[in-house]
Order: structure tokens, then C-alpha cells, then sequence
């Protein structure tokens, strides 16, 4: 069963970006997480950028989309997608 991939990137103006595809299954390594019907997978390096991390899905007048709440992040970018840790 697939699910979500969610993982860290170098880049975005903050130094490091999210990143988020389909993936049809999990890899080896991969730390699985389901909530809600969702799976959720991320690979090891970004697991110690995303540990604690909330993924929550937002709509608003002037945003909609998904909103990443990282306590790992010293800093983050106006955007929303690019952080420092």
C-alpha cells in the first residue's frame, strides 16, 4: 500500500526545503507512520530534521495547502517550505 513521502532537501532560501511525492511503497529503512487512513514515510536522514514534526493540511482565505510545524527549525522561511535547523 502506498503512501505519502515526506522528506528534507538541500535548498529554499532558509538552507533546507520539504519535500513531499507519492511513493508506491515504503522503502527498507523507512519509518512508517499511519494516522487517519494516511501513511506516512520518511527515510532516516530526514527523520532527525522532521522528528516531532506536525504535518497539518490548511485552508484558509489566504493559504491552502499543507503546514509543516518543525520544533527542529531555528529558523523558517516567510514561505513555509524552507527552514534551518
Amino acid at each position: 500500500v502506498g503512501g505519502l513521502r515526506v522528506g528534507v532537501q538541500g535548498g529554499g532560501c532558509s538552507g533546507l526545503s520539504y519535500a513531499m511525492r507519492l511513493d508506491t511503497q515504503p522503502r527498507d529503512r523507512d519509518k512508517i507512520f499511519e494516522e487517519h487512513g494516511a501513511r506516512i514515510f520518511v527515510d532516516p536522514k530526514s527523520f532527525l530534521y522532521l522528528n516531532g514534526t506536525t504535518l497539518e493540511y490548511e485552508e484558509t482565505l489566504m493559504r491552502q495547502g499543507f503546514v509543516f510545524q518543525n520544533p527542529n527549525a531555528a529558523r523558517n522561511c516567510g514561505c513555509g517550505s524552507s527552514f534551518t535547523a
